[in-house]
């Protein structure tokens, strides 16, 4: 009788489904008859067998992934695949601030060298802050001043390579992966017995250079460090033997020093012992080398702006680069709005100038220095006829008032334990939809998400309102806007205005009056002032500007605020003004971004009313929720 010789399947690599595989064709063979004995000889051979097929394919599979810049696990692979699009990936960055420098000596001139060293202290470790340029100034009566010095966090290195055109393994390596190499100075010394330096700059357009431009190339290699090469005398000028590689770079200790405050020079400059520093801006900006989801997600978008910012996603793209804190970043035309400081964003076009605004990791608005620094590192990717303006994020508050309802025979929590689990709920959607910009507050997911908190929650009735911080100058009268960038709740005309309408606020006093003032709306789009006399309102100033229930803008007439209350039983500097929005849902425009605010938002959970009793059964009656219309406080 003819045995059929059924083919072997090669089309899965698990180990279980490769032996069985394995099983199915032997057992269409007449040479073997113990192959399914797990004690046998064979049996262990086909464990082998399936346990190498199991091997392949698992290696096959990362192989192939790793030819791809989208499925590559591995940061030397992402790194190559970035640098065909000519991407260079971003080093870690040292903590960068700002100070002038004050020698108190009768010398004419000084000089601070590259490398004086600054130390600054964060929590109880101490920092060290270097420069990285030599840097000469003259007398001014009796005191030589260095202003706007910029200082590193780290130790400045220097690193020496002799050329030898001989060794084609030659490399010219930067011998640390926490070295920034925006801070790299690379020089060439002609030879020993000839000292002549020739400062080379990275190669930022090739379609510029020559065969005597003294540039260089920078790129990742193992390990995360980096290396430097030059051109070939073709694409920039090449070294010649007994040339001298000089780099000069700061190695940091990342983001650990952001947000030193107070720098003391560690040793006399130039002889000088007296020296006084005064800090322009505080250390920020430091960071951990691009990860390789950055890499993946900034290398296509930074080869397809082609080495200019035109589109929205140009400056993304090159904001991401050249601020290593960003964590979000909004760009938007003068054609689609404009932005000043004191109206904010608004939709009256503004042509030649694109807004750019970036949150930082720290939640820090940017220095001006920052700013001025970003402008700067964006010009020569700009059109000429278009201006960069950094603005800053202005975060609208979300506050919640969220009532959810349980059945204690579903679970061993208490009520207090069922309110910080839902607490943690409305956290964990803060942070990973929120607080960045274009961000959509969804009613619906959040209200779904709680009741799906614990299994003994059951319904929830959630009411939103919107609150947002306005910094007053006390120096004098001054108008302002508050735009919440969302609708506001207004059913007609003339609503809610006996009890304040639907904008609120904290405290604040005003010049020549010592009674505590606050905000409130007449319900037809008025403004008022009021304070509170035995507990009824007796207002100040009606109308004091105006609220568009259709835009959310808020404008303030001038009025002078002297001081402001606490917020929070916290002393602030800021007046908080909620409102009610019209719809449950909350966008964010621009600048915005949505955070909710955990601190005002109220947690009550309550027994449901649908008592169970103890043979099991419900007392017979239901009481059905409705929805409270959000109000503000």
């Amino acid at each position: 009788m003819a045995v059929t010789r059924k083919r072997l399947s090669v089309t899965e690599f698990d180990f279980d489904e490769v032996k069985d595989n394995l099983k199915i064709f032997m057992r269409n063979q007449t040479e073997f008859k113990d192959y399914d004995f797990e004690g046998s000889g064979l049996s262990a051979l086909l464990d082998v067998l399936a346990y190498n097929t199991h091997y392949l394919g698992f290696n096959a599979n990362m192989l192939a992934n790793e030819m791809f810049l989208d499925s590559s696990q591995l940061r030397s692979s992402v790194v190559s695949h970035a640098k065909t699009l000519g991407y260079t990936s971003r080093s870690a960055t040292a903590a960068k601030a700002t100070i002038d420098v004050f020698l108190n000596t009768s010398n004419p001139t000084a000089t601070m060298p590259a490398g004086t060293i600054f130390t600054a202290s964060v929590g109880d470790t101490s920092y060290q802050f270097v420069t990285t340029q030599n840097i000469t100034s003259v007398i001014n009566g009796s005191t030589i001043e260095f202003a706007g010095v910029i200082i590193y966090e780290g130790s400045y290195v220097s690193t020496r390579y002799t050329v030898n055109t001989q060794n084609v393994e030659q490399r010219f390596l930067i011998n640390d992966d926490r070295a920034d190499t925006t801070t790299l100075r690379v020089r060439v010394q002609n030879s020993l017995s000839d000292s002549t330096l020739t400062t080379y700059t990275l190669a930022t357009d090739i379609a510029a250079l020559t065969s005597t431009s003294n540039i260089y190339f920078l790129q990742e290699v193992e390990d995360g460090k980096y290396e430097i090469y030059f051109g070939d005398g073709v694409l920039g000028s090449s070294l010649e033997d007994s040339n001298i590689v000089i780099m000069d770079y700061v190695v940091t200790n990342k983001g650990a020093a952001n947000g030193a405050t107070t720098f003391v020079s560690a040793a006399a400059i130039d002889t000088v012992n007296s020296v006084n520093v005064r800090v322009v801006s505080p250390a920020t900006g430091g960071s951990e080398p691009e990860s390789i989801e950055s890499i993946k997600y900034n290398a296509p978008l930074d080869f397809a702006s082609q080495g200019r910012c035109v589109t929205t996603e140009d400056y993304k793209t090159y904001v991401r680069q050249l601020f290593a804190n960003t964590q979000s970043v909004s760009v938007w035309g003068g054609e689609d709005g404009s932005f000043s400081n004191v109206t904010g964003a608004s939709d009256v076009a503004e042509y030649g100038k694109v807004f750019i605004s970036v949150k930082s990791i720290t939640g820090v608005n940017l220095t001006e220095t920052q700013k001025a620094q970003l402008v700067a590192g964006l010009s020569p990717f700009t059109v000429a006829s278009i201006t960069p303006v950094i603005v800053d994020p202005s975060v609208l508050f979300i506050i919640l008032g969220v009532n959810f309802k349980f059945d204690s025979n579903a679970t061993t929590n208490n009520k207090g334990g069922l309110e910080s689990i839902v607490t943690s709920t409305i956290t964990n959607y803060n942070n990973t939809d929120l607080k960045v910009f274009n961000s959509v507050f969804r009613h619906s997911q959040l209200t779904a998400l709680i009741d799906a908190s614990d299994n003994s929650i059951l319904n929830n009735v959630t009411t939103v309102s919107l609150g947002s911080l306005y910094t007053p100058s006390i120096s004098g009268s001054f108008s302002f806007t508050i735009n919440f960038g969302n609708s506001l709740y207004h059913p007609h005309d003339g609503h809610n205005s006996d009890a304040g309408g639907i904008i609120a606020s904290t405290g604040f006093f005003i010049q020549n009056n010592t009674n505590e003032m606050f905000f409130d709306d007449d319900g037809f789009g008025n403004l008022r002032i009021f304070y509170l006399v035995s507990g009824s309102r007796t207002y100040f100033r009606d109308p004091a500007g105006t609220v568009n229930y259709v835009t959310g803008l808020i404008s303030v007439d001038p009025v002078f605020i002297t001081s402001v209350s606490n917020v929070d039983d916290n002393t602030s500097s800021s007046i908080r003004i909620t409102a009610s929005p019209a719809s449950v849902d909350i966008v964010s425009r621009r600048n915005q971004i949505v955070e909710i605010d955990i601190i005002n938002t109220t947690i009550i959970g309550t027994q449901d009313t649908i008592v169970v009793n103890s043979g099991g059964g419900s007392t017979g009656y239901i009481t059905t929720s409705s929805y409270v219309t959000p109000s503000s406080f």
